[in-house]
């Protein structure tokens, strides 16, 4: 298929959507966007590693700025290919996060002389698994080309700048009985009943709020699974509490898993990444927020922005899409929205 980068960029979104790119899977939308970035922008260098599509211009600028988007989109809902509907574009993607995608192709190919050097970052298996992100695997192999002045990540914000993003860490909280007949529960130690001082503590935990440079975040400590039980007439003898805790950057990693420690007689942590401070003193940033005429507000969710963070680049979380539509069956994007967004990043790149 080919892509018309130079089309409008909501016509864009539409050809991006239309070509499925499940995670772990993109290799067809991969293909499309190689393709059109050496045919339509050549004044880019390309050069791809895996799935993932990497473009810079070597124009000798004083600053460089990185856009970055993720090609990957969770598993189709029948909502692919796209659609129109009350001015709204719905399928796949559309959100989270082809629109910002699409936005960045255009302005590649349709920006000549850029007032900053620019470098493009398309990379798959973001929806999925941390150790597949491709991000990381460029982070890896190829870590020059992650070198900016400031890095903007297409994720929904709904037109808005979001700044940093929260730390995100999962644990286990495993509990332990003796099996014994229902009917003889007395012989028995039921480890889901355990699991109710645990439950109450969740339940009364009083979350954090935190101004950081002017993004207020708040944390949040959330059971989101609940696993034990063997059979309808027996005492369960095992159970597993599954809690998810989202905590403002001004914690580390470590920070957070003591501040669990604290809180609850040995958590099993199984998966975690540290959030992103605002990082909005960097002057190329105060030129991109005075553009907008938008205050920055903080980003509730972990993104990719924390990968840029722990490299010392000041990122910010800015795209077309509505974060409430991601994942959604009827997720849509509002291509006003996509054309305010290029129209702003238009601004910025080549006053």
């Amino acid at each position: 298929m080919r892509l018309d980068l130079t089309a409008d960029p909501i016509e864009l979104t539409a050809a991006l959507v239309d070509v499925p790119s499940v995670s772990g899977d993109e290799t067809a939308l991969a293909d499309a966007v190689q393709a059109a970035l050496a045919e339509q922008a050549p004044h880019f260098e390309l050069h791809r590693l895996g799935n993932n599509v990497l473009a810079r211009t070597n124009l000798g600028r004083e600053s460089r700025v990185m856009l970055a988007g993720h090609l990957d989109t969770v598993p189709i809902a029948d909502n692919v290919p796209s659609s129109r509907k009350g001015g709204l574009l719905y399928g796949c993607g559309t959100s989270d996060m082809k629109a910002g995608d699409a936005v960045f192709l255009h302005l590649a190919a349709t920006i000549a002389e850029p007032v900053h050097d620019l470098t493009l970052v398309f990379y798959d298996c973001e929806e999925i698994e941390a150790a597949r992100n491709g991000l990381g695997f460029v982070e890896r192999e190829l870590p020059e080309w992650l070198a900016a002045d400031l890095a903007i990540l297409g994720e929904p914000t709904n037109g808005a700048v979001e700044a940093g993003c929260q730390g995100t860490l999962r644990f286990q909280l495993r509990f332990t009985g003796t099996r014994a007949h229902s009917a003889r529960s007395w012989l028995g130690s039921n480890a889901i009943h355990a699991a109710a001082d645990a439950l109450a503590t969740l339940r009364d935990y009083q979350a954090r709020t935190v101004d950081i440079d002017g993004c207020v975040y708040r944390e949040g400590l959330q059971a989101v699974k609940v696993t034990g039980g063997v059979a309808g007439n027996v005492v369960p003898d095992e159970a597993v509490l599954e809690v998810n805790f989202r905590f403002a950057p001004d914690r580390s990693l470590a920070q957070a898993q003591d501040h669990i420690r604290e809180l609850f007689a040995e958590p099993v942590f199984t998966d975690g990444s540290p959030g992103a401070l605002p990082g909005l003193s960097a002057p190329v940033v105060q030129d991109f927020i005075r553009l907008t005429g938008q205050e920055p507000v903080a980003k509730y969710g972990w993104t990719d922005v924390s990968r840029f963070s722990a490299l010392g680049i000041p990122a910010l979380n800015f795209g077309p899409g509505d974060p409430n539509m991601a994942h959604k069956r009827d997720e849509y994007v509002d291509p006003a929205k996509i054309t305010a967004g290029t129209e702003v990043l238009r601004g910025f790149l080549s006053r």
